[in-house]
């Protein structure tokens, strides 16, 4: 991300006198001038610390001297104890699979989650931005940001501009990193035939073909688009934030029921994932996800083309990788045992771990199902405190047994595979067959539950009358991703805190035309109510309709929202963009920086231009591919009553409410049905359908485009990258653009 001049930097912080390392100063801060802070901990987070005020604060805050002021001491103890230890160091590769590395950063957050208040939280992040390793800072600062409820309302830069490397192709950085040490210094030809372009302020624009198939290793790769977006591994990146595995149920329930019921969306949250994969297979005429097997073969690799600031690569993973070697049969052992004993609780409906019973036979039984398959059992909720953990972490267990061994070895310093970063697990396609190995047992747990009756499905005097969408179409467009940060900064660049270069890469991504769905629903009463749409395939990859008990499972909720019906017709209109949870293109934090220095009324900056903006899912991907003579799928919408929740104040949902400032993953979790209603549970089709429910067959058309903006960088090329392994004929090759998309001025390149 680039930087602002230190005089704009420290603008925000001008009231807070007479100094900022005054104890009574930070207390005071505002939501504006803590948000401010929040960024400079987080900018430019691999080089020194280039900001006196954070250096000034952490320079002269000692941790072991102001154990008082943390909430929970003997936390505090821990951190310094292992401090002699010796953590991490900086620069170094920080990934969460290591069991040491893992210990070391849940510490650290908890040192900052716990501090009493606000000005001790900042005194401790920048103690630890000075001294520890950087990539376990900003994992242990996001969680905590995240979790605190002084710091509601802080938004967190992309994560992408925080550490490019994970969302970069490492050809693009070495670009970059050249382009630096030549002083901008441009080989026209070259300059042309790499895609890279600069701008009259010093700007650089360098192309990422993301169609480049020279590290295409199957047909799997056809999905890099998808697998690869920057703004879906931000959304899982951040999910994981929002919910960590190794995160107490105690820890924090305060912020609006932040943390009631995460297991059960954790859960789903995987099942969605898998669903909307699912879609963009379908799109680019791949069949089924294929089941993981631990006894042969992974028959389809990946090469990420990925490497790290310190030079280690992510390693590629070539076809036929065999899973079951020397180093790892313990390990695959391990795994098959948790999953049997998982497996046989579900179906005798109950597990006892230490002596005590857990019962896995009712819908609320969910949470503890979702200990055992993604989290741990909590040594309280065992009771004795002398025993351990019951089934550790078994997501963990299976990528070390997919990638490098680091469960349960000695191993500190390693070289991750992408799997063992939340940034980037979506990007190897066995991931996907890795979690449907687990869903499998989210779905056993599922099939073991009654059908709904016809009861629980039926809104007495509610019927669904119309449903009319708009043309569904998809297009690539392209995007201008700030990367300055992955290239290392002179000390002059330091000294003023500007870089004097700015990197910029271009990426194709997934996008759809806006559109709008408009729904007729009669009802004899004034009644409240939830309405949940979703979106699924209508026939497989071979053209044969899908059974609705086999495909339900596939179907992705598009949109939930609670709503008031009056008697008589009601006429519901929902656009795309305003669907829920969903988050547009987000701000480079460099002109989020500046918006902050300028606002007045952060709170109504937040519900205008914030609003999901670590939660939502890319509304860009809203939509699966589909096909260029379009491809049929299934929309299904259902109208229930809303069963509100025990103990919960609706105005958190109102928009215009501006003392409280919260995102929800799901509004659907102030409804008590289960999340996925009514698709989660096999369907008794001869109960099945209500006049309150109705499925509408939709086609989405993806529309090629022929002609790129004049870019790349002075002649019209084909819109389409995947030419690079043919010759271009005539340097004036001209095409019509048969379809008129509006381009966001924001990310239009000429505006620089």
């Amino acid at each position: 991300m680039k930087v602002l001049i230190c005089v704009l930097g420290l603008l925000a912080l001008a009231s807070a006198k007479p100094g900022i390392t005054d104890d009574t100063t930070i207390v005071t801060w505002d939501v504006k001038q803590r948000q401010i802070f929040i960024l400079k901990l987080l900018n430019n987070i691999l080089q020194p610390c280039m900001y006196k005020d954070v250096e000034d604060i952490g320079g002269n805050y000692k941790i072991e001297d102001n154990v008082h002021l943390y909430g929970k001491q003997d936390v505090v103890k821990t951190f310094v104890n292992m401090m002699k230890e010796g953590f991490l160091p900086r620069g170094e590769v920080f990934t969460i699979h290591v069991d040491r590395q893992l210990k070391e950063v849940v510490t650290m957050f908890h040192v900052l989650y716990y501090a009493k208040d606000f000005d001790t939280f900042i005194k401790t992040a920048c103690w630890m931005r000075l001294y520890l390793n950087e990539g376990m800072f900003v994992y242990a600062l996001t969680v905590a940001v995240r979790h605190r409820d002084d710091c509601r309302g802080i938004v967190l830069p992309p994560a992408y501009e925080i550490y490019p490397y994970y969302y970069v192709r490492a050809d693009v950085i070495q670009k970059a990193y050249l382009l630096k040490m030549k002083k901008g210094l441009l080989d026209s030809k070259l300059a042309d035939f790499y895609g890279i372009k600069k701008t009259d302020k010093d700007i650089y624009i360098i192309d990422e073909n993301v169609f480049d198939k020279r590290v295409y290793l199957n047909d799997e790769d056809r999905l890099r688009y998808f697998t690869e977006d920057i703004d879906l591994n931000t959304y899982y990146y951040y999910f994981h934030v929002d919910y960590p595995f190794w995160m107490k149920d105690d820890v924090n329930n305060k912020l609006n029921m932040k943390m009631d019921r995460r297991w059960e969306m954790t859960l789903y949250i995987y099942q969605q994932i898998l669903a909307r994969y699912y879609l963009e297979r379908l799109s680019n005429g791949l069949g089924d996800i294929e089941l993981l097997s631990w006894n042969r073969p992974i028959r389809k690799g990946y090469w990420p083309w990925l490497k790290l600031h310190n030079g280690l690569e992510l390693p590629a993973r070539f076809n036929d990788h065999v899973l079951v070697r020397n180093t790892k049969i313990g390990n695959v052992k391990l795994v098959q045992d948790y999953e049997k004993i998982i497996n046989e609780a579900i179906i005798k409906g109950f597990i006892e771990i230490n002596g005590k019973r857990f019962d896995l036979t009712h819908q609320k039984d969910i949470e503890n199902l979702g200990k055992l398959i993604y989290g741990t059992v909590d040594k309280d909720d065992i009771m004795d405190v002398t025993h351990v953990e019951a089934y550790r972490y078994m997501l963990i267990l299976m990528k070390s047994v997919i990638g490098l061994n680091t469960f349960g070895s000695d191993k500190y310093f390693v070289a991750p595979t992408v799997l063992d970063s939340y940034q980037t697990a979506l990007r190897d396609p066995v991931f996907y067959q890795l979690q449907k190995r687990l869903c499998y047992l989210f779905m056993l747990f599922k099939m073991r539950l009654p059908s709904y009756t016809r009861e629980d499905l039926y809104f007495p005097g509610v019927k669904i009358d119309n449903v009319v969408v708009d043309k569904l179409v998809t297009y690539f467009d392209d995007y201008l991703m700030d990367m300055t940060n992955a290239v290392t900064w002179t000390d002059d660049e330091l000294k003023k805190a500007k870089s004097d270069m700015t990197f910029l890469v271009r990426k194709r991504r997934l996008n759809h035309k806006p559109f709008k769905m408009t729904f007729d629903i009669m009802s004899d009463k004034t009644v409240d109510c939830v309405v949940r749409i979703f979106l699924g395939p209508k026939e497989d990859h071979l053209g044969r309709l899908l059974d609705i008990n086999v495909n339900r499972v596939n179907f992705v909720e598009l949109d939930s929202f609670l709503y008031k019906l009056n008697t008589g017709k009601n006429t519901i209109v929902r656009n795309s963009i305003d669907m829920h949870n969903l988050v547009r293109d987000r701000i480079m934090t460099n002109d989020l920086w500046k918006k902050f220095e300028t606002v007045t009324d952060i709170k109504d900056m937040w519900n205008k231009d914030l609003k999901n903006f670590n939660t939502g899912f890319p509304t860009r991907l809203v939509l699966p591919k589909g096909t260029i003579g379009g491809m049929k799928f299934l929309l299904y919408v259902i109208v229930t009553p809303l069963k509100l929740v025990d103990n919960v104040d609706l105005s958190i949902l109102d928009n215009n409410r501006k003392d409280d400032m919260i995102d929800f993953r799901s509004t659907v979790l102030l409804d008590k049905m289960p999340l996925g209603f009514p698709l989660d549970r096999k369907i008794d089709v001869s109960k099945f359908f209500t006049p309150n429910m109705k499925f509408v067959d939709v086609m989405i058309f993806h529309k090629t485009q022929v002609c790129d903006m004049k870019t790349r960088w002075d002649k019209y090329v084909l819109k389409n990258y995947d030419m690079f392994d043919k010759t271009v004929i005539n340097d004036n090759y001209y095409t019509d653009v048969d379809v008129n998309i509006k381009h966001d001025r924001d990310v239009n390149m000429f505006d620089f």
